[in-house]
């Protein structure tokens, strides 16, 4: 078998060293003084329940301005939030957590996680290798399997009257779908969890501890991705290997930071959306009961619990100085799109603040707008339809043990890290 040069641990180590990391910002964490002046959110109120907040902010200020991070703004409104997405001409993508770094511009356009990172015209032909793994039919193929992942987790649930929904079943689902999709080991779910915290939950950590987490990630990676090499089989990493754009095979960093991207956003958003719908369920009985009777409503009821417990918020990087909807926004200002408050604008969607589990039209943003609309929307909708359908089927009464025991994460994936329920 030939060794693929590219990724050599020593070329990687010299590609590091090379690499700029940005420029650190001051702590973003602490009280917040004025959510309009001084948005954060990481913290716990926000975490806690960000919605009354985004209400607040979309009556009185719809674009509320920071200068945590180095100076970021929050538009609450959906038109704004979607003018925004599709405007790729004055945002750039080339980092899309909201943190106290600012990655160089010359990683545009192709960004450190491609495609989700990347600009035009470079983000065209980045997304078009991923498709095929993520269309309908190919989505299809896994849902066997993860039909009977759900009910072997139900299965070690049994003889308990609490169990930890976030942790026992959500988050499982995802990171065993995605490990298999990638060809990584099924055991390494709990790494996974800590890269994800790292990179999303981490964002104020000091400088050399953020980069040596970031790290570990990559490390673990190119391990992977290096067995892969030396083994290839038919998985995504083996086709990101072998895929070529431009006439010549990606870049180890194309490569890697796509596998990061699958990672960490094909776990915990999924993971959050499962967590989220299972503590409506649990906390509304007339809507689990109803969904009980009726499992042909699930489809619907899956959508406006998208729409309404929406996981995703994604950050842009403001090209050059300008002014924007009346703010003066400057450049390498970050924008902040929440498309949880766009899918609460009562502007865009009527009773915008109820869950409607038979809402007809529901054309929601839960998974993006524009060239980055989410490209793996097919496998999170079967991913939760699935742990859905499972967990109504074995365990059609629950409700919380302790809704004062339910944690939420913080930062631009929210989701349920603890929900205690009770079953049965």
């Amino acid at each position: 078998m030939t060794v693929d040069d590219r990724f050599d641990p020593e070329s990687q180590e010299s590609q590091r060293e090379d690499r700029p990391l940005g420029t650190r910002n001051e702590i973003i964490t602490g009280p917040v003084s004025d959510w309009a002046t001084d948005f954060s959110h990481h913290e716990p109120e926000w975490a806690a329940d960000p919605y009354p907040i985004q209400d607040e902010l979309r009556q009185r200020c719809p674009i509320a301005r920071t200068e945590r991070f180095g100076g970021g703004w929050l538009p609450t409104r959906y038109e704004d939030v979607a003018a925004i997405a599709y405007d790729t001409e004055r945002f750039s993508s080339r980092s899309i957590i909201m943190s106290n770094f600012r990655p160089p511009r010359e990683l545009a356009p192709m960004g450190g996680s491609p495609p989700i990172s990347s600009d035009p015209p470079f983000h065209h032909d980045a997304r078009k290798l991923l498709l095929p793994a993520f269309t309908k039919s190919a989505v299809v193929r896994r849902e066997a399997a993860t039909r009977a992942f759900c009910h072997q987790l139900i299965d070690t649930m049994e003889g308990q009257d609490v169990v930890d929904a976030a942790r026992d079943y959500a988050q499982h689902i995802p990171m065993r779908v995605i490990a298999d999709m990638l060809g990584f080991p099924p055991e390494d779910g709990p790494r996974f969890r800590v890269f994800i915290e790292s990179v999303l939950e981490g964002v104020n950590l000091p400088p050399d501890e953020r980069v040596e987490r970031v790290e570990k990630l990559f490390d673990y990676l190119l391990v992977q991705i290096r067995d892969h090499v030396d083994d290839p089989r038919d998985d995504l990493t083996t086709y990101l290997i072998n895929a070529e754009l431009y006439g010549r095979k990606l870049e180890p960093s194309h490569v890697a930071g796509t596998i990061a991207l699958l990672l960490i956003a094909g776990i915990d958003t999924t993971w959050s959306a499962i967590g989220a719908s299972l503590w409506h369920l649990a906390r509304t009985p007339a809507d689990r009961e109803r969904l009980v009777a009726e499992p042909g409503l699930l489809p619907a009821a899956m959508e406006e619990l998208l729409r309404v417990y929406a996981p995703v918020t994604m950050a842009r990087l403001v090209k050059e100085d300008m002014r924007w909807n009346g703010v003066d926004m400057k450049a390498d200002d970050w924008v902040l799109l929440s498309f949880p408050a766009a899918n609460r604008d009562p502007a865009q969607f009527d009773r915008a603040a109820e869950v409607v589990i038979d809402r007809e039209v529901n054309r929601h943003v839960a998974f993006g707008l524009g060239i980055h609309r989410c490209v793996g929307s097919h496998l999170a909708r079967m991913e939760l339809r699935v742990a859905l359908e499972v967990w109504l089927e074995r365990i059609p009464r629950f409700g919380l043990a302790d809704p004062a025991a339910v944690t939420w994460a913080p930062g631009q994936v929210r989701g349920p890290r603890t929900l205690p329920l009770r079953i049965g």
